[in-house]
Order: C-alpha cells, then sequence, then structure tokens
C-alpha cells in the first residue's frame, strides 16, 4: 500500500505549512501528494507549486471540479503540469453536487451525472492520445459544439502540445453504487471520500470488475497523539460540515453515502441539526465511532494496529491528511 499526502483546499488563505508538509512526504518515500478544490482557492495552482519545490513525488488532484472547467480545459491544465514536472502529474476528478455546481459555478446539474462523467473523462482521454482531433457526439460535452444556438463555425482540434503522456492516470472521486462501477470502466482509479477497512463489503459489488492495476486511493485523517476523543475532533468536524452542510436536504451524497455505511439515522440527525443552524451541535452528533473507522488517530501502538486493516484490504493508495511531520514519520515507518 503507497502512501500519498491529502493536502485539501484553503480555507482563509494559503496554509505556510503545505510545501513543508509535500517536501518531508518527498523526503520519507511517500508516494505522492494531492491538492483539492471546493469554492476558494483551486486545485492546479497550488499543485504547480509544489511541482517547482519537489523532484520526485507524483502530484495529483483529489479531486478538481469537472463543473469549474470545460473537459478540454481540464486536459490542457494535465498535461502542461504532466510537462513541468517531469511527467509526474495523476489527474482526480469530481462531479460535486448540485449546490456547488449550480450555486457556485453557475451551470446546471447533469440530469444524468454518469453520462456526463462519462463524456467528460473521453474528452480528456482523446486530448490526451492526440490520436486525431477530437470529437464527441455528447449530451454535455458535445465536440464540437452544434447547439442551435453555436454558429455551426466548430471545428475539431487536437492540440499544439504533444501530451507527454498519453495513458496519464485518471482517477475520479465516485459515491454511488453505480458511479463507482462506472469509475472501474473509464478510470485508472477511485478517489473514495469515506472509506472503512471495517465496512469493505459496502463497495463489494461496485468494484468486482475492476481490472488489475486499479487504484483505490481512499483520504483518511492522520493524527499521532495521546488524547483520541481530540484526535477525533477535527473528523467530527468535517463530517458534520460535509453530510450537515454540502447538499440539500432533498439530495446530499455525502449523507447518503454514510447512511449506506450503516449510519443513516445519524447522518439524517446530523443533517437536521445543521440545516437549523445548530451547526456545533451538528459536529457532537458525528459518531466516534464513525469518525474512527475512516481515521488513524491516536498512540503509534494504536495506529500500527489499525494500519494493518487498511494494509489487508484493497486499498492501493492511502492518502493522509497529516498536521505535522511527526504524524508523516511514523506513517513512513509503520508502512515500510
Amino acid at each position: 500500500m503507497r502512501l500519498g499526502l491529502a493536502l485539501g483546499y484553503w480555507g482563509r488563505g494559503p496554509d505556510p505549512r503545505h510545501l513543508e508538509l509535500a517536501r518531508e512526504a518527498e523526503r520519507l518515500g511517500y508516494d505522492s501528494v494531492w491538492t483539492s478544490e471546493a469554492w476558494g482557492s483551486d486545485a492546479f495552482t497550488a499543485l504547480t507549486w509544489i511541482a517547482a519545490h519537489t523532484s520526485r513525488i507524483s502530484l495529483g488532484t483529489a479531486i478538481a471540479q469537472m463543473a469549474a472547467r470545460t473537459p478540454t480545459a481540464t486536459a490542457m491544465h494535465a498535461l502542461t503540469l504532466d510537462h513541468l514536472s517531469g511527467g509526474r502529474m495523476l489527474l482526480g476528478l469530481g462531479l460535486s453536487g448540485p449546490q456547488v455546481v449550480e450555486g457556485w459555478y453557475g451551470r446546471p446539474f447533469p440530469k444524468s451525472p454518469l453520462t456526463a462523467t462519462r463524456e467528460y473523462v473521453e474528452v480528456i482521454r482523446q486530448v490526451l492520445r492526440r490520436e486525431h482531433p477530437v470529437e464527441v457526439d455528447g449530451l454535455f460535452h458535445p465536440h464540437p459544439y452544434r447547439g442551435a444556438d453555436g454558429t455551426g463555425l466548430g471545428k475539431p482540434l487536437k492540440p499544439i502540445t504533444h501530451p507527454l503522456r498519453a495513458d496519464l492516470p485518471v482517477l475520479l472521486g465516485a459515491e454511488g453504487p453505480k458511479n463507482i462501477a462506472q469509475t472501474t470502466r473509464i478510470a485508472d482509479g477511485w478517489l473514495p471520500l469515506y472509506w472503512s477497512p471495517l465496512r469493505t463489503d459496502v463497495y463489494r459489488a461496485s468494484l468486482a470488475d475492476a481490472p488489475d492495476g486499479f487504484r483505490i486511493a481512499p483520504m483518511a485523517r492522520a493524527v499521532v497523539c495521546d488524547d483520541v476523543a481530540e484526535g477525533l475532533l477535527p473528523v467530527k468536524a468535517m463530517l458534520g460540515f460535509y453530510i450537515g452542510g454540502m447538499g440539500h436536504a432533498a439530495k446530499n451524497f455525502h449523507a447518503d453515502l454514510m447512511a449506506r455505511m450503516g449510519y443513516e439515522e445519524e447522518a439524517r440527525r446530523i443533517q437536521q441539526l445543521f440545516l437549523q443552524g445548530r451547526k456545533e451541535e451538528a459536529v457532537l452528533a458525528v459518531p466516534d465511532a464513525f469518525a474512527d473507522e475512516i481515521s488513524l488517530v491516536g498512540p503509534r501502538e494504536r495506529i500500527a494496529q489499525r494500519l494493518e486493516l487498511w494494509r489487508s484490504g484493497p486499498v492501493t493508495d492511502l492518502l493522509v491528511t497529516a498536521p505535522d511531520p511527526q504524524t508523516l514519520r511514523v506513517l513512513a515507518e509503520l508502512n515500510s
């Protein structure tokens, strides 16, 4: 099982620790470092900065949001950074949800998310292969555009720049069972939002046809500390925000996932509290057991025991969100 460092996205401003953590992860032999985006900092700029200050570690987006860019624009970002970094790019993509797609990006959420995702990936694959001009007769991402409101002058094009790698890895963030199953067919890997090594059966059917070499790369909060309950508080805060606030009361993919993982009553309670403006109560309503299952928190000995659960399952890459170099070092030692 490879180790990666997940830095996430910025809060009010850039985190001065991120570059230090990325360079330390590279020194310790971590395989990859990953950036994210929501509705603030973008994923590619921060990753390019890290690329300029490292030399070996792979560079991933977990995730770049599809609604933020046309598929050709995303392919341009990926092929550019792949060249500048000497072939270290890993392109992680996600559709996000209606609240973000329509509220932040000002675009309609696709009525058929699987089709939209499939078309998006197909355009990127054609750009990277550069075998012929890009042509996709798509419902959501047609190339060239031939809509009634167009000029009719669009022509198929292929990138001026020759991509460094036609097989640049594409990974998808997917939560629903059908979306995960499609991911095994059209992508090189999957970026689970929540992964419990105690509940791998939740995903077994969706992953049944995953090919050899398919990456399964979940994120997990990791921190070496004496007080487990205190160490779990950031995990609970994250879960409270995602399950309660990252979606509508009637359409929240994160809450639905928590429910499928055996915590339906708790998920709906968190949603209810958050949407009522009782955010602190929503965080406290997150079960410690669930937060603990999807993270690696506690003294070194406890983390060592729990890490074996992750290593014994199908996970190929563990992307840790670690707040300090000590935690990175401990995980590197335990995983060696």
